[in-house]
């Protein structure tokens, strides 16, 4: 086994661990769990999802775009093809209608059979002994028109489309290191990939424990998104030696429709959710901001 082989080994062992002791502090620790505490509790809980918005913002606009955008141009040019159709933007259109579709299908299919998980608003709000939506209000912040446009924010229909998108992106992440040549690229590539994914997952993993969805699939979830980076290192390491022709075309259609999945998730799930909610306006706005400026200064430091 030559040194660089040893030094992706090792890049992916700790981008595993470090990916699951982040994942699982949210996952495992009760209070982020406990949706019904105190005030306090869910003021903290509303602006862990709203840092939570700002880094996934980011690494929309700062990350998954810019890298998509770069390597879909490099291969068109590669091809030489030339069309005045923006075909790379109509790919991620691609993947946002795919998601959208698919998500209206599926809670549609819900509505019929009158399923009110997918309905209700995930934090109901139990001032004066009763939950949005049961009583008729002047003010509309607590009325059931604000509650409506809060339905399914959490949904674990959502929560898996975010899961997915997230799982996409990392097996590029992987790939990028796996299809390196020298160790001391991998090893700096691996660095701000570890950074940059603790972040991820525990954003993640904050949004899944907010969902309704069972402990048990929130470890199975935190779980398989460990593994794809891994998984992206290896398929990485299996492209270089199989030297396919058309393997970086198809890795970069799917950066698209992951980019795509990656919008819709962003503006339509994390964003409105937060930002449609009652209290506290600006302080949740501060928090938007300073998650988008940490992935912003980790992404300018390379």
């Amino acid at each position: 086994m030559d040194y660089l082989l040893q030094v992706k080994i090792g890049a992916l062992v700790a981008l595993l661990l470090l990916t699951l002791i982040f994942g699982f502090i949210p996952a495992r620790v009760k209070w982020f769990r406990d949706t019904n505490g105190t005030e306090l509790h869910r003021t903290v809980l509303s602006l862990i999802s709203c840092f939570a918005g700002g880094v996934f913002l980011a690494a929309c606009l700062l990350d998954i775009i810019p890298d998509y955008l770069s390597d879909i141009n490099a291969e068109l040019e590669a091809r030489s093809v030339k069309t005045s159709f923006p075909l790379p933007e109509f790919i991620m259109a691609a993947g946002f209608f795919m998601v959208l579709i698919l998500e209206r299908f599926v809670l549609n299919c819900r509505e019929m059979q009158g399923a009110p998980e997918e309905r209700a608003p995930l934090m109901p709000d139990n001032r004066n002994g009763h939950g949005h939506g049961h009583r008729a209000s002047p003010d509309p912040e607590a009325s059931g028109h604000h509650v409506h446009v809060d339905f399914q924010a959490h949904s674990p229909f959502r929560s898996f489309m975010l899961f997915l998108s997230l799982s996409l992106h990392s097996i590029f992440e992987g790939l990028a290191i796996g299809l390196q040549s020298t160790d001391s690229k991998v090893l700096e590539i691996c660095i701000a990939i570890l950074v940059h994914k603790s972040i991820i997952v525990f954003s993640l993993s904050v949004k899944l424990v907010q969902s309704a969805v069972r402990p048990l699939w929130v470890a199975a979830y935190i779980g398989v998104f460990a593994l794809m980076t891994p998984v992206g290192i290896a398929i990485g390491i299996s492209v270089m030696e199989a030297r396919l022709a058309s393997g970086a075309l198809i890795q970069a259609i799917l950066e698209g429709l992951a980019a795509g999945t990656f919008i819709y998730i962003t503006f339509l799930e994390i964003l409105p959710h937060e930002l449609n909610s009652p209290g506290k306006q600006l302080l949740k706005v501060l928090f938007i901001v300073l998650g988008f400026s940490i992935m912003a200064a980790l992404t300018f430091l390379g």
